[in-house]
């Protein structure tokens, strides 16, 4: 979504996260319930891709003969808090992420860039001489 006021762009975009690869999202609902909360917890769940009568070629949801724990990513360490997504580790990442971005960028120089505190998306401002853009990044997964 987008409006104008003023001087003031407002974008307000969604960003879909997909689990990495041999991972699957499992949205946990209330209890009695069917749909989904506004913030559910979301667990990161390991998915089994061996054949298991096929000798010892094992995954990580079943290793080999060695016993060795199951493997997650690193990237999931980062943005999970036990087996669930931590919004606002990904929000925090997501803001990281953009301050490593703009440096690279040549609009930096024309441009202002400043983060908004926010703990559940990416919220941004970026200020030009005669135009100010905001930029709020709201994530989701699907289900």
């Amino acid at each position: 979504a987008w409006s104008i006021f003023e001087n003031r762009i407002f974008y307000q975009l969604v960003v879909l996260l997909h689990p990495p690869p041999r991972h699957s999202f499992k949205l946990e609902l209330k209890s009695g319930t069917h749909l989904p909360e506004r913030c559910s917890n979301i667990q990161v769940v390991l998915e089994c891709t061996c054949l298991r009568k096929k000798g010892d070629n094992r995954c990580f949801v079943h290793p080999s003969k060695s016993n060795q724990p199951a493997q997650h990513s690193p990237l999931l360490q980062t943005l999970c808090t036990g087996s669930y997504l931590d919004i606002e580790e990904i929000a925090c990442w997501a803001q990281n992420l953009v301050q490593v971005a703009w440096e690279h960028l040549p609009q930096r120089q024309h441009w202002q860039l400043m983060m908004l505190p926010s703990s559940h998306s990416c919220q941004l401002l970026l200020r030009g001489s005669k135009m100010q853009i905001c930029v709020g990044l709201l994530f989701a997964v699907q289900q």
